[in-house]
């Protein structure tokens, strides 16, 4: 049976779809929705012409991803391909159809090779929070500013009342505690305002710390070689919510978990054809200086 290789160009509501043959030739080209149904109808049609080798997809992590799960989960090979060269759309014009076949005939020719990711396991989970995390921190940031601003700006007496208040955490909820009268001057209107900022300030702050917790659980969960230090070195709960107003380190290897995970040997940075040295590798004192671990070598005096 002969092999064919469908090449998919993805968009919000609709993908197009080509396929050729080994020797490159055009075999047909389809529309399908972006649907449960759309995904089978696509099988269906690829599979008239012959054995499918591959799905070639753009945006694997964007609108294909959709297609790209409902392929995998059926058995079938998908790579992740990139957009086509400019110089190709300025030589052949920009078009739906021309960029479906260019990604078929990438998978022909070995240029994409990335296997498309399965998004069914914990980094996908991981991601998912995130993405949620990531929103709540800007959204929690913009309302202190918010808040601090119209500390400044309010009338004198309730301006004088706050800036007693040392603590951002303290100050917050005293705001959020604040009972303003009806509003019928600038005093009500602005504890009115700092109130309800404060009170969306408190309830960004607990969705994080909840995100938090499940993200550490999903981390500790995934990580076997340093457990739970992936997250902790890109966590920036440190910058925006240590109630005691510390600054965090400018880096994130700064840390001593970040020091440990730096100076571990990583086997996926070794090639295959790669021998361990007979002597190891003296590390800089930048990388492992006032670090007691055992992956390092002494420093020379």
């Amino acid at each position: 049976m002969d092999q064919v290789i469908i090449g998919v160009d993805t968009h919000k509501s609709n993908h197009i779809a080509v396929a050729i043959d080994a020797n490159g030739t055009r075999l047909g080209s389809t529309s399908i929705p972006t649907t449960r149904k759309g995904y089978h109808d696509l099988q269906v049609w690829a599979s008239q012409f012959g054995h499918v080798k591959a799905f070639g997809i753009e945006g694997t992590g964007s609108f294909g991803a959709g297609l790209s799960r409902d392929l995998l989960a059926k058995g079938h090979k998908v790579l992740d391909v990139m957009r086509p060269l400019r110089q190709l759309r300025y030589l052949h014009g920009k078009s739906d159809s021309l960029d479906a076949e260019s990604a078929a005939r990438s998978v022909l020719n070995g240029q994409a090779t990335a296997l498309a990711k399965t998004q069914t396991g914990s980094s996908e989970m991981i991601r998912h929070l995130k993405v949620a995390r990531d929103s709540a921190v800007k959204a929690r940031s913009q309302a202190m500013i918010t808040l601090k601003t119209l500390i400044v700006n309010a009338p004198s007496d309730l301006r004088d009342a706050l800036d007693g208040i040392r603590g951002r955490i303290t100050l917050v909820r005293h705001v959020a505690a604040l009972r303003p009268s009806e509003i019928t001057s600038p005093i009500a209107s602005a504890k009115t305002a700092m109130r309800a900022i404060a009170r969306r300030w408190l309830a960004l702050h607990a969705e994080i710390q909840s995100h938090d917790q499940e993200l550490d659980r999903l981390v500790r969960k995934k990580s076997t070689r340093v457990d739970g230090i992936a997250w902790h070195l890109h966590n920036d709960r440190g910058r925006d919510a240590d109630p005691r107003g510390r600054q965090p380190r400018a880096h994130p290897f700064r840390s001593r978990p970040g020091q440990a995970l730096r100076c571990l040997p990583d086997p996926g940075l070794k090639r295959q054809d790669q021998h361990d040295a007979i002597e190891p590798r003296w590390k800089s004192t930048s990388q492992c200086r006032h670090l007691p671990c055992g992956h390092c070598a002494p420093t020379r005096r």
